[in-house]
């Protein structure tokens, strides 16, 4: 017979039975709660269906005790204003007054012979019972935050379909006293659980720690057979382009086969990658599990994932089944893959790992993540928009700090979508886990170090935990911890065992500043420094290789303090000796972190909404400066940088590039324009011009022009020179110390520098301000009124394209915020993604932002531009 008949054949047979819908959906509405020690009531009687449960009240699954009780208002908005203080701590008021029981009542049952039906609970914090139909389903106390369970309830499902679950959760074993100290007296990382939420210098203590089903509840069906431990490795050998025909990638795949009936099953594991199938018979024995790997699949010509700004997100997705009877689905797992590979080599100039994907080597600029809520309530869409405001800022890792959580794979397939590496910790820290001597802890460093209490936990959540996460292509790096490894034991199984068995292609760090990423020649901790730095510091400081925490400031503009600051704490910080003091409650609780005098220079503020305009300025230049500065020294210096840190779970007042309610600041536009693929740019420490080239091509024929304008818009050509750039290089082209002192001697300018293409259309275009011979932007403070005209049109649903156009023989139009927002309030609609902002156009020249949000209804926005020297105004969309 024909053997592409065969395949054909075969094909269509694979296709005649994909039909198959696993029948797989989440537990997440209509669950109700009460606090255990209102509750006479055992499991047993709680679970029957018969019970009647009066006074209950309505519960948020997944979710914390918390998060309930401040949707019920029994509670208030803990990120708004003091309102924290007023939520009892468990630290004082006692474990039982968070401890709860969450009641759901659900329809199921098993409708055909030898089908299978599952619970699983992705997580649960700390520790808990569960009872289904009057039956407890654990035979031991549950614990462990990250420590899955599942359930096989075939047996227990009532034949009327009516089923009831009682699940009653208990706080942390150790709740650990919230003194103010980072991660409080230390004694909450005696659990496996995040450290956070006994506060740190950047949160507030979470008053309940976060004790409930935060996670997933999950009901999945299946026949004899279940898939379980899926494990999905592609190796892509070779250096790639992103572009072209590739030569071919390896796919394999694996996966473990739980029989769950009392006889042997024989089947077929197969899976469809586009026309390519791979299988394998197998039998699996009564009440066991068998791992099966599956033969290697050659994938001819693939379309690989590239890092953001590197090349495209391919995500193949595979269907991966297990087949009785050559037509029967007993289970199946749909798996998207990116088809990359990542490793790491030693770089002996800057005595540090450099990553490499599909052998091309990556300059890392990342952010630092804590997490997306500090009360754990996570949403798909949250996620979308978070990652893609890091997509937005031109970075491409995210590190998930050891203090917060294992993410979530719905966090990961964003970062799968938008090409941003993930650097993933594990649970333990410098602070808690006993590396510093510190006043604020109970136990000594000796005793810390062998925190947590549960060794053997630690070790079993790790194993769940990397087989929840594996399979994404985003996750680059394990990281054994921040600033300090774990226990010896726990490290070494971790390192050793664990990961090499059951994720043995990443790059696993000791921990998250260790000299094995990034060697300590300079002494200290071995990152940062934090907070607000002078400009030429990031050009001329040179800090640690692969640098995993530096910060600055981060606060968001006037709207942003009005969402969780009452009017009466709206007050300007008071600058003392070149010092800001800011003697206010709110403030100083949601942490905020001094400009310095970096304030001043703009003039002097006359309310909150000036003071938090003018530092975007300051925000701007601080984030665009840190990018450019590492940078400037890429390979000679740095393999890369960490940002600390990009976003914040909570409303507090540093380290964000967008606050809680996803409104972005001019943080995330200055590393925007910082990170693009090819950026010209000013090195501020030796007024150099510098080309970064941020791609694996070398590009030619670029015309580099730097241009002076003064405050009333005329404009000096200082040069213009054809010039190219080598492939992942940073190059210096032209030095401008004479002219700029010349030029912004009197008061400041603005110095203009571009690349541009053949046909003169702008490459890259970066527009600085100067600072006159005193230090201070007096020019800016007495500029002209911009003749800037603003026009809107909606593209298409959902997408606004703004024209910003500047007359002729005008003053430069300066730093102007859009927003898009609702015609009737005013208010900003949340969140929106825009091309650019913040954007500056100069005399007789025009620039177009692009708009994408979410509509909602029959509303039609306003478009909100405010300039430095532009008149806030509204405008209608065309």
């Amino acid at each position: 017979m024909n053997r592409n008949f065969l395949v054909v054949f075969f094909l269509f047979s694979f296709l005649s039975i994909t039909g198959f819908a696993q029948n797989s959906y989440e537990l997440n509405e209509g669950w109700i709660c009460a606090q255990a020690s209102s509750i006479k009531s055992s499991g047993i009687q709680l679970s029957d269906p018969s019970t009647k449960l009066s006074s209950w009240q309505p519960a948020i699954v997944p979710g914390t005790v918390l998060t309930t009780l401040v949707a019920n208002k029994k509670m208030p908005d803990p990120f708004y204003g003091m309102n924290n203080k007023k939520i009892p701590d468990i630290y004082t008021i006692g474990k039982d007054f968070y401890t709860y029981w969450f009641v759901k009542n659900f329809k199921e049952t098993a409708s055909q012979n030898n089908e299978q039906v599952w619970l699983h609970f992705r997580g649960i914090n700390y520790s808990c019972d569960v009872f289904l139909n009057g039956k407890k389903l654990n035979t031991q106390v549950h614990k462990g935050m990250f420590l899955s369970q599942r359930y096989n309830i075939t047996s227990l499902l009532r034949k009327d379909g009516n089923n009831r679950l009682a699940v009653i959760v208990y706080p942390p074993d150790v709740v650990g006293n919230p003194n103010g100290g980072q991660g409080g007296d230390g004694t909450i990382a005696r659990n496996v659980s995040h450290q956070y939420v006994a506060g740190w210098d950047w949160i507030q203590p979470i008053r309940d720690r976060n004790t409930g089903i935060w996670d997933k509840v999950i009901i999945e069906h299946t026949h004899e057979i279940k898939i379980n431990d899926v494990h999905v490795v592609t190796e892509v050998p070779g250096v790639r382009m992103p572009a072209g025909k590739q030569n071919p990638a390896i796919i394999k795949v694996s996966a473990t086969l739980q029989n769950a009936t009392g006889n042997a099953v024989t089947g077929v594991l197969m899976y469809q990658l586009e026309n390519n199938i791979i299988k394998k018979e197998i039998t699996i024995p009564a009440n066991s599990s068998v791992p099966v790997q599956l033969d290697n699949l050659i994938l001819k010509d693939p379309k690989l994932w590239w890092p953001n700004n590197y090349g495209e997100q391919y995500l193949y997705d595979i269907k991966l089944q297990f087949l009785t009877n050559n037509t029967t689905v007993s289970d199946e797992k749909n798996i998207s893959v990116g088809v990359r590979e990542i490793t790491t080599t030693w770089n002996d100039v800057t005595k540090s790992k450099q990553v490499a994907v599909n052998g091309q080597k990556i300059f890392i600029k990342g952010g630092n993540w804590i997490i997306s809520d500090e009360m754990l309530r996570f949403s798909q869409k949250r996620y979308d928009a978070e990652i893609r405001f890091h997509r937005d800022m031109n970075l491409n890792l995210i590190r998930v700090w050891g203090g917060a959580i294992t993410e979530r794979p719905e966090f990961y397939e964003a970062c799968d979508r938008y090409g941003i590496l993930v650097m993933q910790d594990l649970w333990g820290s410098g602070d808690c886990n006993g590396r510093w001597q510190d006043p604020m802890k109970l136990d000594d460093q000796w005793t810390r170090r062998n925190y947590p209490d549960d060794h053997n936990l630690y070790l079993e959540s790790v194993v769940d935990q990397v087989k929840l996460i594996r399979n994404y292509a985003s996750l680059a790096i394990w990281c054994g911890g921040n600033e300090i490894t774990l226990p010896a034991d726990i490290f070494h199984a971790v390192k050793d065992s664990i990961m090499p068995s059951l994720d043995g292609t990443r790059w696993f760090i000791d921990y998250s500043n260790s000299d094995s990423m990034s060697y300590n020649s300079l002494g200290g901790n071995g990152d940062g420094p934090y907070g607000i730095q002078h400009i030429k510091t990031f050009f001329n400081f040179k800090t640690y290789p692969f640098n995993s925490e530096i910060g600055s400031v981060g606060i968001n503009d006037y709207e942003s303090f009005k969402r969780f600051m009452p009017e009466v704490n709206r007050i300007i910080p008071q600058e003392r000796n070149g010092q800001e003091d800011v003697n206010d409650s709110v403030w100083n609780y949601h942490k905020y972190i001094s400009y310095g005098n970096s304030i001043s220079p703009y003039g002097k503020p006359t309310d909150l909404k000036d003071f938090a305009w003018k530092a975007q300025l300051v925000n701007y230049d601080q984030y665009r400066s840190l990018i450019e500065g590492f940078t400037s020294h890429m390979w000679e210096w740095y393999t890369g940088v960490i940002i600390w840190k990009t976003q914040n779970p909570w409303t507090a007042m540093r380290g964000q590039m967008y606050d809680y309610y996803l409104d972005p600041n001019a943080c995330l536009y200055g590393l925007h324009t910082a990170g693009e693929p090819l950026h010209i740019f000013f090195n501020a420490g030796d007024s150099s011009v510098m080309v970064a080239n941020n791609t694996f091509e070398t590009h030619r024929d670029m015309m580099l022009q730097v241009k002076l304008f003064d405050m009333s818009g005329k404009e000096k050509l200082v040069t213009q020179v054809f010039s190219e750039v080598g492939p992942t290089d940073a190059k210096k082209y032209l030095f401008l110390n004479r002219e700029l002192r010349y030029a912004a001697k009197q008061e400041g300018a603005f110095l203009v520098l571009r690349l541009l293409d053949l046909n003169q259309k702008p490459i890259s275009d970066n527009l600085y301000w100067l600072a006159d011979s005193t230090g201070n932007y007096s020019g800016l403070q007495h500029m002209s009124a911009s003749r800037l005209h603003i026009k809107a049109k909606e593209l298409q649903t959902g997408k606004i394209e703004v024209t910003l156009s500047n007359e002729a023989n005008a003053p430069v139009a300066f730093f102007n915020r859009l927003s898009l927002v609702d015609p009737k309030t005013h208010n900003r609609l949340l969140p929106v993604f825009y091309s650019d902002n913040y954007v500056s156009v100069l005399p007789g020249e025009e620039k177009k932002v692009i708009i994408d949000y979410t509509p909602s209804g029959n509303v039609i926005p306003l478009i909100d531009v405010q300039g430095w020297n532009f008149v806030q105004q509204q405008f209608k969309i065309e």
